[in-house]
């Protein structure tokens, strides 16, 4: 858009972290007029600005209020960085399905309106993509004139990723006969490298050698009743325990409470006794 070629290079800094992934600002999946835009919520851009990523970053106005990010923010929007929409019902069926946005003619900045974007940011990173793929598509091509040095090298290279990619194909092909063989056996089953397809690293995958297939145990969930239950029955186990090893009685701690006791006066008192006549 035009307006955003206008912009002073402060507020550009700021449509860029904002648009960046270090802002962590939630963004959503809306569709305008057809085609899927990404959206957020004020209150979650107001929380971006006063992160410690944002206090970060060099030559952007400063922010220490949500007052003054609701200010800041107002003036990205003033140049179309992003438009304040209405949001709709879900375009499909299912309830994941993008809602439906709509821009609204009055533009301004709160903080429980929603917003589109209609700024990509910056595209180094593409275009730097872009041009590694063509890169490597024109190595590719012109392979047969490579040096023979450099062919004989991406040779061996690729022998070796293949070999172990086989390798570790062998390697779960065999744990399974084993394991298969030790069920029947030597029940309930050994499994040889039992981290071999565990989201871990590559040492651990490989750590412990072995391990018996046994079941694991369910943590069964208890509710505030249960425990309540469980410790009064533990108390009662406790006091009958101690009645029977002291003979049937059992001594039962009482906690005092704590109010104020009025203090006697120790002042003496005279009284007139009558003799008898």
């Amino acid at each position: 858009m035009e307006q955003q070629l206008k912009a002073p290079p402060d507020v550009k800094k700021v449509a860029d972290f904002l648009r960046s992934g270090g802002a962590g600002l939630k963004i959503r999946v809306g569709a305008l007029n057809g085609k899927r835009v990404d959206y957020f919520k004020g209150k979650s851009a107001i929380k971006a600005l006063l992160s410690p990523a944002y206090a970060k970053v060099k030559g952007v106005p400063k922010v220490t209020t949500e007052e003054e990010a609701a200010t800041l923010l107002q003036v990205v929007n003033a140049f179309a960085f992003y438009l304040r929409v209405q949001r709709g019902q879900a375009t499909g069926s299912s309830s994941s399905s993008p809602k439906a946005l709509q821009i609204i003619p009055e533009q301004m900045f709160s903080p429980k309106e929603y917003y589109a974007w209609f700024y990509e940011g910056s595209q180094w990173t593409t275009y730097a993509g872009g041009i590694l793929m063509v890169v490597i598509m024109l190595a590719g091509v012109m392979f047969p004139l490579w040096p023979p040095i450099m062919r004989l090298g991406v040779y061996y290279l690729s022998m070796g990723m293949l070999g172990l990619i086989g390798l570790f194909f062998a390697i779960a092909i065999l744990r399974l006969i084993f394991y298969v063989i030790t069920v029947v056996v030597a029940s309930p089953g050994i499994w040889v490298f039992p981290q071999l397809f565990a989201d871990v690293g590559f040492v651990e995958s490989f750590i412990p050698l072995w391990e018996w297939d046994l079941p694991k145990k369910k943590k069964s969930k208890k509710t505030k009743g249960d425990s309540k239950k469980e410790k009064s029955s533990s108390k009662g186990k406790s006091r009958v325990e101690a009645s029977t090893s002291n003979g049937g009685a059992f001594i039962e701690e009482v906690q005092e409470e704590e109010q104020p006791r009025q203090r006697k006066s120790r002042s003496a008192v005279i009284e007139e006794v009558e003799d008898d006549e």
